[in-house]
C-alpha cells in the first residue's frame, strides 16, 4: 500500500492511501474521507451562480473549489416534463432532496415518484433517470459527493442554445465519468 501526504494552504494536512487502511471501518467510510475546506462560506436563498444546463434550471450555490473537493450543492427549479433520461455517474454520488413539486426518479426499472420532502440516495454506478411531473415547477437541493460535476455542468451551460449536439454533450459527459444508457 502507498501513502501520500499533501498539505496546502487552507486545507487540513491530508494522507492519500493506494487502498483503504485496515483501521478504516468500511470501503464506504473511504470513499468520503476527502479533503476538508477550513474556510467556510454562507450563501442566503436566491445566491448561486445560475446557468442552464439544456434545459435544467441550476443554481450553483457550493462547488468543489470552495469546499476541498468534498462536495458540490446546487438547486435546481424547472417546469413539469424537464428531465435527464437514463444514465449513470462513475465518479459521485448524489441526494436529491425535493423542496417543491413532483419529480420521478427512475432507478432498477421502476419509478418512483417524490413529493415535498423527500430525499433520495443515488449512488455511483446505479443507472437513473429523473423528470419533473406534475402540473408545476419542482424546486429540488442536489447535493454531489464528492464534488466536481458541477465543472461538467458549467462546460454544457455554454454549448449553444437550441437543440443540442449530443455527440458533444456526450463526450464532455464521457470525460466526467457520464455515460447516457
Amino acid at each position: 500500500m502507498s501513502v501520500t501526504s499533501l498539505s496546502s494552504p487552507g486545507l487540513k494536512r491530508l494522507i492519500f492511501f493506494s487502498e483503504p487502511p485496515a483501521f478504516f471501518p468500511t470501503r464506504a467510510f473511504w470513499a468520503y474521507s476527502l479533503p476538508v475546506s477550513t474556510v467556510h462560506k454562507i450563501v442566503s436563498s436566491g445566491e448561486g451562480v445560475r446557468i442552464n444546463v439544456l434545459g435544467d434550471n441550476q443554481l450553483v450555490k457550493l462547488t468543489g473549489a470552495e469546499t476541498g473537493g468534498s462536495v458540490a450543492v446546487i438547486e435546481q427549479c424547472n417546469p413539469p416534463g424537464t428531465g435527464i433520461p437514463l444514465h449513470v455517474h462513475t465518479r459521485e454520488d448524489e441526494i436529491f432532496h425535493v423542496l417543491e413539486g413532483r419529480m420521478e426518479f427512475a432507478v432498477n426499472g421502476k419509478a418512483v415518484e417524490a413529493g415535498p420532502g423527500t430525499t433520495v440516495f443515488l449512488p455511483r454506478n446505479l443507472p437513473h433517470a429523473f423528470k419533473v411531473v406534475g402540473d408545476g415547477p419542482a424546486r429540488v437541493a442536489l447535493t454531489v459527493i464528492p464534488a466536481g460535476v458541477e465543472t461538467m455542468f458549467f462546460e454544457l451551460s455554454q454549448l449553444p442554445p437550441g437543440p443540442p449536439d449530443m455527440a458533444r454533450v456526450v463526450e464532455i459527459c464521457g470525460r466526467h465519468g457520464i455515460s447516457f444508457l
